[in-house]
């Protein structure tokens, strides 16, 4: 990154550090230069990368609060940044704690590959894992595969997995194919199918969910997910395909309701989109803790079941390079394949 403060001399391309909260010198706010590599990266996500150690809930917080600026302007989240723009960034201050945590490396990790060319990787990312670091959590998938493969000169995330969603994830190897898929996701051009395992036997005629999602945070920071009316003014609408693969009869004696093996296909990518519709339409996810049945889950976990049945199963897109509709499937991983066979 190319740094400019004041005078406007030039600085090296790395990110600045936030300032520790025992230096003496008071903060100020600087401005950084978008480069070449990060041309086309939200806002969001280029403060995260540039301010290490700070919270993710903060960032969000002075962008809605303007104190980040792009070229002087106020801008959102979302907002797409362009090599040559100046960002403001404002004074944050960080404990010792956060900052070295922040410095600290992630372990490197490769991940089962579905499919790797030189424009994209395909990985099956396993439950438990986040896809990248942030909210408590100090790495995810990206860091681990960058430290990896410390040759590789550009390593995104195209889209995101719920951390304890398995399954199918894509990351790009060029800026070319980030904002390719990225645009393919945003207009809804690509395809993706999750196996979800719910409560209860689903109505055979319910195949489509068209409910609006409205995100809001807990007391306790938390976010969460629900469904709201189209009449909300910050309603999400939200399309859900729902096809039932196969039924698992009731086993009472081990206190098992009857459970439903789903295919199922999402047209808009909301936060949590999956887990609350078929939550609210009464078949929560086996497994899920925030969404879900938690007396089933009780039993669930002394059968050795102890993670969420939500696996992204299919995902077809167009390659950024060849122009091909490309389909990829990550089969169910044991875990879940196995709790099937053995309830």
């Amino acid at each position: 990154m190319k740094h400019i403060i004041e005078a406007k001399a030039p600085y090296p391309r790395a990110a600045v550090p936030a300032v520790p909260s025992t230096a003496m010198a008071p903060p100020t706010a600087r401005m950084v230069e978008v480069d070449a590599e990060s041309d086309g990266q939200r806002l969001d996500n280029f403060l995260i990368r540039q301010l290490k150690g700070v919270p993710k809930t903060h960032v969000y917080r002075i962008i809605r609060s303007g104190e980040v600026r792009v070229n002087k302007g106020r801008a959102s989240a979302d907002t797409r940044v362009h090599s040559g723009d100046l960002i403001r960034l404002p004074p944050v201050r960080v404990s010792e704690k956060m900052a070295e945590k922040a410095e600290r490396p992630a372990p490197a990790r490769e991940f089962p590959l579905l499919l790797e060319d030189e424009h994209l990787i395909a990985i099956d990312k396993p439950a438990g894992v986040a896809v990248h670091g942030g909210s408590g959590v100090s790495f995810g998938v990206i860091e681990q595969l960058r430290q990896a493969r410390p040759q590789a000169k550009f390593l995104e995330l195209v889209h995101r997995l719920d951390r304890d969603t398995s399954g199918l994830l894509l990351v790009a190897k060029k800026r070319s194919a980030l904002t390719h898929l990225q645009d393919q996701f945003r207009e809804r051009e690509t395809g993706k199918t999750y196996l979800a395992l719910v409560s209860g036997t689903w109505p055979a005629k319910l195949k489509v969910i068209d409910t609006p999602l409205h995100k809001f945070l807990q007391a306790d920071g938390e976010r969460r997910v629900r469904v709201t009316t189209p009449e909300d003014p910050e309603g999400m609408r939200s399309i859900t395909l729902v096809k039932v693969r196969h039924t698992l009869p009731a086993r009472p004696l081990q206190g098992l309701p009857a459970m439903s093996l789903l295919e199922v296909t999402i047209k808009t990518g909301r936060t949590h989109q999956i887990r609350v519709h078929l939550s609210s339409s009464g078949h929560p996810i086996a497994g899920d803790d925030k969404y879900g049945d938690f007396e089933l889950n009780k039993r669930l976990y002394k059968f050795g079941f102890k993670r969420m049945f939500l696996h992204a199963w299919r995902l077809q897109f167009t390659h950024p390079a060849t122009g091909r509709r490309t389909e990829l499937n990550a089969e169910l991983p044991p875990e879940l394949a196995d709790f099937i066979v053995t309830v």
